[in-house]
Protein backbone atom coordinates (compact mmCIF):
# COMPACT_ATOMS: atom_id res chain seq x y z
CA UNK A 1 0.00 0.00 0.00
CA UNK A 2 2.74 2.59 0.67
CA UNK A 3 4.10 2.23 -2.89
CA UNK A 4 1.12 3.87 -4.72
CA UNK A 5 1.15 6.67 -2.16
CA UNK A 6 4.80 7.37 -2.99
CA UNK A 7 4.09 7.44 -6.71
CA UNK A 8 1.28 9.93 -6.24
CA UNK A 9 3.41 12.06 -3.98
CA UNK A 10 6.34 12.03 -6.43
CA UNK A 11 4.09 12.81 -9.41
CA UNK A 12 2.48 15.68 -7.51
CA UNK A 13 5.90 17.08 -6.55
CA UNK A 14 7.05 16.89 -10.18
CA UNK A 15 3.91 18.70 -11.37
CA UNK A 16 4.42 21.45 -8.79
CA UNK A 17 8.10 21.80 -9.74
CA UNK A 18 7.17 22.07 -13.44
CA UNK A 19 4.53 24.69 -12.67
CA UNK A 20 7.00 26.73 -10.60
CA UNK A 21 9.54 26.59 -13.44
CA UNK A 22 6.95 27.71 -16.01
CA UNK A 23 5.78 30.60 -13.82
CA UNK A 24 9.37 31.66 -13.16
CA UNK A 25 10.21 31.62 -16.86
CA UNK A 26 7.06 33.58 -17.71
CA UNK A 27 7.78 36.17 -15.04
CA UNK A 28 11.40 36.55 -16.17
CA UNK A 29 10.27 37.02 -19.78
CA UNK A 30 7.64 39.61 -18.79
CA UNK A 31 10.23 41.58 -16.80
CA UNK A 32 12.81 41.36 -19.59
CA UNK A 33 10.36 42.58 -22.24
CA UNK A 34 9.19 45.52 -20.12
CA UNK A 35 5.63 44.27 -19.58
CA UNK A 36 5.88 44.05 -15.78
CA UNK A 37 7.61 47.35 -15.11
CA UNK A 38 4.94 48.54 -12.70
CA UNK A 39 5.72 45.54 -10.50
CA UNK A 40 9.47 46.21 -10.33
CA UNK A 41 10.94 47.74 -7.17
CA UNK A 42 12.13 51.32 -7.13
CA UNK A 43 15.74 50.19 -6.66
CA UNK A 44 15.69 48.58 -10.13
CA UNK A 45 15.55 52.06 -11.69
CA UNK A 46 18.73 53.99 -12.43
CA UNK A 47 19.23 57.61 -11.39
CA UNK A 48 17.41 60.46 -13.12
CA UNK A 49 19.62 62.20 -15.68
CA UNK A 50 18.90 65.87 -16.27
CA UNK A 51 19.18 67.47 -19.66
CA UNK A 52 17.55 69.77 -22.14
CA UNK A 53 16.20 69.48 -25.65
CA UNK A 54 14.58 72.14 -27.87
CA UNK A 55 14.32 74.52 -24.90
CA UNK A 56 12.61 71.90 -22.70
CA UNK A 57 13.98 70.57 -19.40
CA UNK A 58 14.23 66.76 -19.44
CA UNK A 59 14.71 64.08 -16.79
CA UNK A 60 15.18 60.46 -17.94
CA UNK A 61 15.80 57.20 -16.09
CA UNK A 62 16.22 53.61 -17.29
CA UNK A 63 15.28 50.36 -15.61
CA UNK A 64 18.22 48.01 -15.01
CA UNK A 65 16.12 44.84 -14.87
CA UNK A 66 13.88 45.27 -17.89
CA UNK A 67 13.43 46.99 -21.21
CA UNK A 68 11.94 50.23 -19.87
CA UNK A 69 12.55 53.95 -19.47
CA UNK A 70 10.67 56.95 -18.05
CA UNK A 71 10.96 60.64 -18.92
CA UNK A 72 9.60 63.84 -17.36
CA UNK A 73 9.66 66.83 -19.70
CA UNK A 74 8.94 70.42 -18.62
CA UNK A 75 8.60 73.76 -20.39
CA UNK A 76 8.93 76.07 -17.40
CA UNK A 77 5.67 75.97 -15.46
CA UNK A 78 3.61 76.07 -18.64
CA UNK A 79 3.59 72.41 -19.63
CA UNK A 80 4.61 69.07 -18.11
CA UNK A 81 4.79 65.83 -20.10
CA UNK A 82 5.46 62.27 -18.97
CA UNK A 83 6.62 59.39 -21.15
CA UNK A 84 6.79 55.71 -20.20
CA UNK A 85 8.50 53.43 -22.69
CA UNK A 86 7.76 50.00 -21.24
CA UNK A 87 8.92 47.50 -23.86
CA UNK A 88 7.92 49.76 -26.78
CA UNK A 89 8.73 53.27 -27.93
CA UNK A 90 6.52 56.02 -26.45
CA UNK A 91 5.56 59.32 -28.13
CA UNK A 92 3.82 62.49 -26.99
CA UNK A 93 3.12 65.84 -28.66
CA UNK A 94 3.24 69.05 -26.65
CA UNK A 95 0.35 71.48 -26.89
CA UNK A 96 2.08 74.80 -26.30
CA UNK A 97 5.10 74.46 -28.58
CA UNK A 98 4.24 71.82 -31.19
CA UNK A 99 7.03 69.33 -30.55
CA UNK A 100 6.90 65.54 -30.78
CA UNK A 101 8.97 63.73 -28.13
CA UNK A 102 9.99 60.10 -28.58
CA UNK A 103 11.42 57.88 -25.82
CA UNK A 104 12.87 54.45 -26.52
CA UNK A 105 13.03 51.70 -23.86
CA UNK A 106 16.81 52.11 -23.70
CA UNK A 107 16.36 55.72 -22.50
CA UNK A 108 17.06 57.70 -25.69
CA UNK A 109 14.88 60.82 -25.83
CA UNK A 110 14.50 62.74 -29.08
CA UNK A 111 12.44 65.77 -30.10
CA UNK A 112 11.12 66.97 -33.44
CA UNK A 113 9.61 70.43 -33.67
CA UNK A 114 6.55 70.51 -35.90
CA UNK A 115 6.29 73.22 -38.52
CA UNK A 116 3.39 75.65 -38.12
CA UNK A 117 0.37 74.98 -40.36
Amino acid sequence: MPLPFRRTRTARALRIAALVMLLSAGTALAVREGHAVGLMPERSWGPWTDGGIEGWSTHVRVNAWGDAAQADIHFGKAEDLTLRAYGTTARVTSMMEPTVFTLTPDGRLTARRLSPP
